[in-house]
């Protein structure tokens, strides 16, 4: 069996865009060249790999070889890196975070990418904590702003801390902190794609039962909640940038913190531009 490396990044190339047609842009080849490359791969495993009726989707065996095929690329690129320059190094690093963090801190990280590694493009993936793990692990992204991760290789980005958000004609909102049991009275409201463990953690050592009001996905919404006068919530310092001059956001006791760290994938190497990146954000903060 021979597989070679033309054949993986067009099933890639297909899995990433959708479809056939989006492919062959994205590659600067014609259609039927990729095609030929995909049903080329299909044959050497003797097993197809996409199904083609409807939107193009991967077989049980496509969904098996996507890692793998994700994995020998990147170990490909990682090889060509090297072989270049340190201090001009190139590429595109796919970069997984979550809506606050992409929102709220990735912005000005990356107008400092931009002047300060010109010649590395990021293209941000947006998911929730689950999903960003999951695409660092499968190869879907080179990167990641970690929440919390056990220790290892990684640039502390900040230490977010929690705060209150209550709207600016709250009792509250004059003061220079809020304790949390001081909101008892008020209707919780909560995201539990955001987050809800570290917001239940605060209530349980004020020893508070957590009980929200409502659970609702959109951080906007949540935010448009407590301009409505419906509840008060509790999000990270990161989110500051989101809030709208009628609120306030106040740090609450007790005191929390998360740390938003950037990292590459475990258990395999870094692509190069990674760590150019990674070397870039720490100057930043230094």
């Amino acid at each position: 069996m021979t597989v070679n490396l033309p054949q993986l990044r067009a099933f890639l190339a297909v899995v990433d865009a959708g479809g056939f047609s989006a492919a062959a842009a994205e590659l600067g080849m014609s259609q039927s060249a990729v095609s030929h490359a995909v049903a080329s791969l299909e044959r050497e495993l003797a097993a197809p790999l996409l199904v083609r009726s409807g939107p193009v989707r991967t077989t049980a065996l496509g969904e098996r070889v996507l890692p793998h095929a994700r994995t020998a690329l990147s170990a490909v690129g990682a090889v060509a890196e090297l072989a270049a320059d340190a201090g001009a190094v190139t590429g595109t690093v796919r970069l997984a975070s979550t809506p606050t963090v992409c929102q709220g801190l990735l912005p000005g990280l990356l107008r400092h990418w931009r002047q300060d590694r010109p010649r590395v493009t990021v293209r941000v993936f947006e998911g929730d904590s689950a999903e960003v793990a999951e695409w660092l692990e499968n190869g879907t992204a080179d990167a990641a702003v970690l929440i919390d991760p056990p220790p290892g290789p990684g640039t502390q980005l900040a230490l977010d801390g929690y705060r209150a958000l209550l709207p600016r004609d709250h009792p509250l909102a004059g003061e220079a902190a809020v304790d949390i049991r001081d909101l008892e009275d008020d209707e919780f409201l909560i995201s539990p794609n955001g987050c809800e463990n570290r917001v239940r953690e605060l209530h349980r050592l004020a020893g508070l039962r957590f009980a929200p009001a409502h659970r609702v996905r959109d951080l906007a919404t949540l935010i448009s909640m407590v301009q409505a006068g419906l509840g008060v919530t509790v999000l990270s310092e990161v989110s500051r940038s989101l809030v709208p001059p009628d609120l306030v956001l106040l740090p609450v006791e007790p005191r929390a913190a998360r740390r938003l760290v950037l990292s590459g994938p475990r258990g395999r190497p870094w692509h190069p531009a990674v760590g150019a990146l990674a070397e870039s954000a720490a100057a930043r903060l230094s």
